[in-house]
């Protein structure tokens, strides 16, 4: 897990390489990265950069809002939430852009939260078997 310190560097950092041009700063939150990559969530998209620094190119681009993106233990997928037709749940995409799968179909809000250490199985907190209205990761 990051810590919040290298968290806040790491936003820093793709701010600075995804600046360009433009001296007026980006507003960059929840990165994840892997061994090559770091991908944040910008204007309700999801974004990548090498860590080498270079471009952003977007990931995702549909008429909802996609965040809390989270690299799968390879590297591969990155999970993450998504709003769209204004129910929240979790989805998956390749690392190397593509079309989301949506993994939870529940009415109550699902959020993305991690992968299993093997990278079979991820992890959602939901407010679906909550006896009041409080987020748990379900059973």
């Amino acid at each position: 897990m990051v810590r919040p310190v290298a968290s806040t560097l790491l936003l820093l950092s793709a701010a600075a390489l995804c600046l360009g041009e433009s001296d007026k700063p980006l507003l960059l939150q929840k990165p994840t990265l892997n061994r090559t990559h770091i991908v944040f969530a910008y204007t309700d998209d999801l974004w990548s950069v090498s860590r080498d620094g270079g471009e952003a190119i977007r990931l995702t681009a549909g008429s909802g809002a996609e965040t809390d993106p989270i690299f799968s233990p390879d590297g591969t997928q990155i999970l993450f939430t998504g709003v769209y037709d204004g129910n929240v749940d979790v989805f998956v995409i390749p690392s190397e852009r593509g079309i989301p799968k949506r993994l939870t179909y529940h009415p109550a809000q699902d959020q993305a939260v991690g992968w299993s250490p093997d990278g079979k199985r991820i992890l959602f907190r939901s407010t679906r078997d909550s006896y009041s209205r409080f987020r748990r990761l379900p059973a």
